[in-house]
């Protein structure tokens, strides 16, 4: 798993930060999408857009790891859902908080 760590660190450090939006419509109950993603400037943008709009942040460089080479409006895969779930149960408790 450090070894995993390491390597995700140098990315970083190569091609700047990752990030990656997810949607989840907890009406429909359908599964979280990729609704964006990228590296670098791209990275930076959506990390901008999203304080801008208020969306909420988390950071998780395993998660981003697994989601980064998603294409977009694909499905999350069943072996994330929990993370996924542990992720937005995080955010609606900081949401309650504001």
């Amino acid at each position: 798993m450090k070894y995993q760590n390491n390597n995700l660190r140098k990315k970083r450090e190569i091609n700047g930060p990752s990030a990656v939006a997810l949607h989840y419509d907890e009406k429909t109950g359908d599964v979280p999408k990729v609704i964006a993603r990228g590296t670098g400037h791209l990275a930076e943008k959506i990390i901008e857009m999203a304080k801008k709009n208020d969306v909420p942040l988390q950071e998780d460089s395993n998660l981003i790891g697994n989601l980064i080479d998603m294409d977009l409006g694909e499905n999350i895969p069943p072996q994330l859902y929990s993370v996924i779930a542990e992720v937005l149960l995080l955010l609606e408790e900081m949401e309650k908080m504001l």
